[in-house]
């Protein structure tokens, strides 16, 4: 097991998805002796936080005093974007990725080429598992590759170097949620010890919600569910979509629910699948009309 450093309980809790608690850990970390690397660190995890919360503006507006920010810098426009700018700034983002590049600008450039699409390329970058984070990333770019057994293997990893870090236990969780039902149970359980030991949060909330769908449990994904919207006021588009299918499986009205998900998140994979059957029946339905 590593040591804990000045850094881990702030990692925790943005692992967590407690940002804003992540962000008091950072102030109130702020004066204490830390190597530069560490420092440097800090400020990017205050970024990500940021980032995390939309506030893309605060993280644009940043002063670009490493590499590591700027490459944030470069996510939060992507994020804030239109479609058609994102390209160009994907482009730039490439333009980072080079000899002698920092962790972090490999991570960051692996999620924003993830949001694109460019599993290949987001691979690419942190596939020599520099950093932890780098492992846990290259365990998500498999899990949608449906290699699951790849992700156990980066999972086996983890486990040497923190057996006990956040970051290796939700890697388990979500292998055992892509594995099915059958390890519904398990990932129910090391998130109600999560849950009790630092607190629910939105991602919390969410991954709780998945284990309950895959056990079957669907009043108990829609309860969780529930909480996030009414504890922390949750309307991203990860709560909704999964609401929709809580209430789907119940057989209760979604109209409200995927208006909203249309309304606020168009191109979220949930809403355009809708908007494509949709668009195929409208087409269909027109043959049969007198």
């Amino acid at each position: 097991m590593s040591e804990p450093d000045e850094l881990y309980t702030l990692r925790a809790q943005y692992w967590l998805g407690h940002y804003q608690l992540a962000l008091d850990e950072a102030k109130s970390i702020q004066r204490r002796p830390m190597s530069p690397a560490l420092k440097a660190e800090r400020e990017e995890f205050i970024l990500r936080c940021q980032l995390a919360l939309g506030q893309h503006d605060k993280v644009i507006s940043a002063s670009p005093d490493t590499q590591g920010i700027k490459a944030l810098q470069l996510k939060a426009q992507y994020e804030s974007a239109a479609s058609e700018a994102k390209p160009a700034i994907v482009q730039e983002m490439q333009t980072m990725l080079g000899d002698g590049v920092s962790p972090s600008v490999q991570l960051t450039a692996a999620h924003v080429f993830l949001m694109e699409g460019m599993k290949k390329e987001a691979l690419q970058c942190v596939h020599q598992g520099a950093t932890m984070e780098h492992v846990g990333c290259v365990i998500q770019i498999y899990l949608q590759l449906d290699r699951i057994d790849l992700a156990q293997q980066q999972l086996a990893t983890l486990k040497r170097a923190d057996e006990e870090a956040v970051l290796t236990q939700l890697a388990g969780v979500q292998i055992a949620l892509a594995t099915g039902s059958s390890m519904a149970k398990e990932a129910i359980h090391s998130l109600n010890q999560m849950s009790e030991q630092y607190g629910p949060s939105i991602f919390l909330l969410n991954l709780m919600a998945c284990a309950c769908l895959q056990a079957g449990n669907y009043p108990g994904a829609e309860q969780r569910l529930m909480q996030a919207r009414q504890e922390f006021s949750a309307s991203d588009a990860d709560t909704l979509a999964n609401l929709i299918v809580a209430y789907q499986y119940q057989q209760k009205p979604t109209a409200p629910l995927v208006a909203e998900l249309k309304s606020n998140y168009p191109n979220h994979f949930l809403a355009k699948g809708l908007a494509t059957v949709e668009g195929a029946y409208e087409r269909e339905a027109i043959k049969y009309k007198a």
